[in-house]
């Protein structure tokens, strides 16, 4: 945890961006069963709570009274029952201690206080529920269908939340670039084991006992696959062949939950083909015009489609795409080849607060979301601002069922060669991927060291590990 002054005042600005008072409803998440009751996942506390409280255990509410300037931490103290198999842990009384709080409940007065402020008429606020264990908890409490409870989130409530949470203070940016660390030791690590017979899943156990030994395991469920045109494909199951590309987008998260993420590209044996070269290569371009252009008051949304540019006059020259980039772009040609966006915000989440909703997060009154392919895949398009942490993640795929829809349909076939595709059709994908931290003058890359980026950076790597 950080001090408890931290957390005061987190909730104390929170208090105050919410105008039109009532009770702000804060809840921790339980555990949840895999199996049978008893077997429950590795535990992960919901991202607000955690950045309001700092408290990781299960079960807990966190009530703001915004009127009455109040705050009260609602849990259960543990009977000897649950110490037998758990072991001595703290009172309530005391976790609330460590947050700053001096008020502490029993779960059961929570019914109590917010059935008395339903009946004063107070206003409840509370952020989108994404576990079906807090939808039910939120329907009982406050005596909504779980199917309705969609129309009674609190607006005002997250854009307050997100207001807080985007810009990131150095604490957090110091425990994001412990993650980054971690995720270097993972990436580097695939790197040494990427070579012909290695099964996928020996690669992903091996990065993710990583991620477990330095930290708090990892942010997002590894992708670790020859399948790189697929985006997020989390099967395991291949043979490394020789003259294949291993995709692996992984990245760990800390003890006190803030993560990482990172992606690199790498041949099977250490060495890529001119084929391979010449694709990653645009990739590499890309990536560095994100880093060249990222700086506060710039759209990120426009980075993207700066990105798509170098992408696009890549691709023309090897052939594939034709006609003007600008009309390409404007045309959303590109996305035959990347279909997601640039990146998103990072933090306490890897996809940061996707859980209250991107239209918070990434977009604002002044930027709405576009619908074109690509575009509509990016999470983040908003203004940047000093203290933001951002993924920068450009890439190219070739898609072969996308490739056959958009052939077949003639798809934007005045600016794509689709004559010239065949050869790339198992040709997989290539993604690379960064952290960056906006600051007051520009960005600067997060992580004491680049994971090697370059092709000669990675060949080098390799040769001398495999």
């Amino acid at each position: 945890m950080f001090s408890k002054e931290i957390y005061q005042t987190r909730r104390a600005q929170l208090a105050e961006r919410v105008l039109s008072g009532g009770l702000i409803l804060l809840p921790g998440n339980g555990e949840s069963s895999i199996n049978y009751p008893s077997n429950v996942y590795h535990y992960r506390q919901d991202s607000s709570f955690l950045y309001f409280f700092g408290l990781q255990l299960p079960d807990m509410f966190g009530v703001i009274d915004i009127d009455n300037n109040t705050e009260t931490l609602y849990g259960d103290d543990l009977t000897i029952d649950d110490i037998i198999w758990t072991g001595p842990q703290p009172t309530i009384s005391e976790l609330g201690a460590k947050a700053g709080i001096s008020d502490t409940k029993p779960l059961s007065s929570l019914w109590e206080q917010i059935n008395l402020a339903i009946r004063k008429g107070r206003r409840i606020h509370f952020l989108p529920p994404y576990r079906a264990e807090n939808k039910l908890r939120i329907s009982d409490l406050l005596s909504i269908k779980p199917a309705a409870i969609a129309d009674y989130i609190s607006v005002e409530l997250a854009i307050a939340v997100v207001s807080l949470r985007d810009k990131k203070s150095d604490e957090e940016v110091a425990e994001i670039e412990r993650a980054c660390r971690i995720g270097y030791e993972m990436h580097t690590k695939a790197m040494e084991m990427c070579r012909e017979g290695v099964v996928e899943r020996e690669i992903a156990g091996a990065i993710e006992g990583i991620s477990m030994q330095k930290g708090g395991g990892t942010s997002f469920a590894s992708i670790v696959s020859q399948h790189g045109e697929t985006l997020h494909n989390h099967c395991y199951d291949g043979t490394l062949t020789k003259g294949r590309l291993l995709l692996v987008d992984a990245g760990a998260q800390t003890t006190m939950g803030y993560a990482s993420d990172f992606t690199r590209t790498i041949p099977v044996g250490g060495k890529f083909t001119q084929q391979q070269k010449d694709v990653y290569n645009i990739v590499l371009a890309a990536n560095n015009k994100a880093f060249e252009l990222s700086a506060p008051g710039k759209l990120y949304k426009d980075i993207h489609l700066e990105c798509a540019r170098v992408l696009v006059n890549g691709l023309k020259d090897l052939g594939l795409m034709c006609g003007d980039t600008d009309e390409a772009v404007a045309a959303g040609a590109h996305a035959l080849f990347m279909p997601h966006g640039l990146g998103h915000m990072m933090g306490l989440d890897v996809h940061d607060m996707e859980d209250i909703g991107e239209k918070y997060v990434g977009y604002d009154l002044e930027t709405e979301r576009s619908t074109q392919l690509g575009v509509s895949s990016l999470r983040m398009g908003r203004r940047l601002e000093p203290g933001m942490v951002m993924t920068v993640e450009p890439g190219l795929y070739f898609i072969p069922a996308l490739i056959k829809k958009w052939s077949d349909e003639g798809l934007n076939k005045q600016f794509i060669n689709f004559n010239k595709l065949e050869p790339y059709l198992d040709f997989g994908g290539i993604r690379i991927e960064d952290d960056l931290l906006i600051t007051e003058t520009g960005n600067r890359m997060l992580g004491d060291e680049r994971i090697p980026v370059t092709v000669e950076e990675i060949e080098e790597f390799m040769k001398a590990t495999l």
